[in-house]
């Protein structure tokens, strides 16, 4: 089988390392699962398959029994910090480019998480988190309007190598320009919490959709990748709402063929309609995070499917992982592990030849991601 151990990773979507790292096991459990459900934690996860096979591969790296309490205490006996270091550079993980909308101050810095991980580290401005703090700050929609343009518009010279959008989380990913009234309207709402005090959460749909059109506007002009959560996620998610091919308009639009729009997580569990929209449309590219790890036991379908219709340069290696350095050497086993058995399947089967596939595995796991990215 091919050895991809020598292959650097550029792991083009994830999120920061926790400040405080777990200590106890329901708090542990918690970060194997997209599921913030306590009876689901508890008496579910554990049996989950890449749970099982995740403890088995820390107890051999650590050197102690193969169970989650044993992995947890020689875990909490290191410095938090070295942990890290050791997990990041066994996994040969190169880059990092992170989501920093996700738990805030409970995580490192950015510079504090390259200096930790040994890896260069590059941040990603997330869209609705953006609009969400500055609709705080400005009383009116069009200087709301006029401040959010602004801020996507220096994105990259703040440093942000890309845009990324929840919307799917939010009201879907059918997106499609609204009237005007009613994205005021839905400002308006929003600022009314805030002038009562209370906490926002942007998921008012005409006021979404423009905003996520402002900001491709702007990807259009200046070539900035936009990524897209797609598929499955946390259980606010309406799955039937994010599949990718609710983005038709946005793509048959015309508008922003200038902008790399890449789908997120393969779109799971709509993988095949993720690859067949990097197989028709020249901006749009398909990653295998969060599906790698997490649907561990489903890998080899994932990757048979988008490895099936979309071109080897459309795909890109990422873990969306998160809080824990174990998520991120875990997702490089599997991702190493599993896309060596898919391309050597392609052989085994006459579709590449030895050394196609081996170029092929250095697209996958950092060429394209530095070619869409401008790394």
């Amino acid at each position: 089988m091919l050895d991809l151990t020598a292959i650097p990773i550029v792991d083009h979507h994830v999120h920061s390392l926790l400040r405080r790292q777990p200590r106890t096991l329901p708090a542990y459990l918690r970060l194997f699962t997209e599921s913030d459900d306590p009876e689901q934690v508890a008496r579910h996860v554990p049996h989950t398959v890449f749970f099982r096979w995740a403890v088995r591969r820390l107890s051999e790296f650590l050197g102690c029994e193969p169970t989650a309490e044993a992995v947890l205490a020689a875990r909490r006996d290191l410095p938090p910090d070295d942990w890290a270091r050791r997990l990041f550079t066994d996994a040969g993980i190169e880059t990092l480019l992170v989501d920093y909308g996700f738990r805030g101050e409970e995580n490192l810095s950015l510079e504090e998480l390259g200096a930790t991980t040994g890896c260069r580290v590059e941040p990603i401005l997330r869209l609705e988190t953006l609009a969400e703090e500055l609709i705080r700050e400005h009383a009116s929609f069009s200087a709301f309007l006029d401040a959010f343009v602004a801020r996507v518009e220096r994105a990259r010279s703040d440093g942000h190598v890309a845009l990324k959008s929840i919307v799917a989380y939010r009201t879907g990913l059918a997106i499609a320009p609204p009237e005007e009234d009613a994205a005021v309207e839905g400002f308006r709402r929003l600022r009314s919490r805030v002038e009562r005090g209370e906490g926002i959460r942007l998921a008012h749909k005409p006021l979404c959709d423009r905003l996520v059109l402002l900001a491709l506007d702007v990807a259009q002009r200046q070539e900035m990748p936009v990524q897209f959560h797609a598929g499955f996620g946390d259980r606010d998610v309406d799955l039937l709402q994010a599949n990718p091919l609710h983005l038709r308009w946005v793509l048959q639009s015309g508008r922003y063929s200038r902008a790399p729009i890449v789908i997120l997580h393969a779109g799971y569990p709509y993988v095949r309609e993720t690859a067949y929209l990097a197989s028709v449309y020249a901006h749009v590219f398909a990653d295998m995070s969060l599906a790698i790890p997490f649907a561990a036991g489903d890998i080899p379908a994932v990757l048979e499917e988008l490895l099936g219709l979309a071109p080897v340069s459309k795909v890109l290696y990422a873990s969306d992982a998160f809080s824990i350095p174990e998520l991120f050497w875990l997702a490089a086993q599997l991702g190493r592990r599993e896309l060596a058995r898919a391309l050597q399947s392609l052989i085994d089967a006459g579709w590449l030849r030895p050394d196609e596939a081996e170029e092929a595995a250095q697209r996958i796991l950092n060429g394209n991601a530095r070619a869409v990215y401008g790394l």
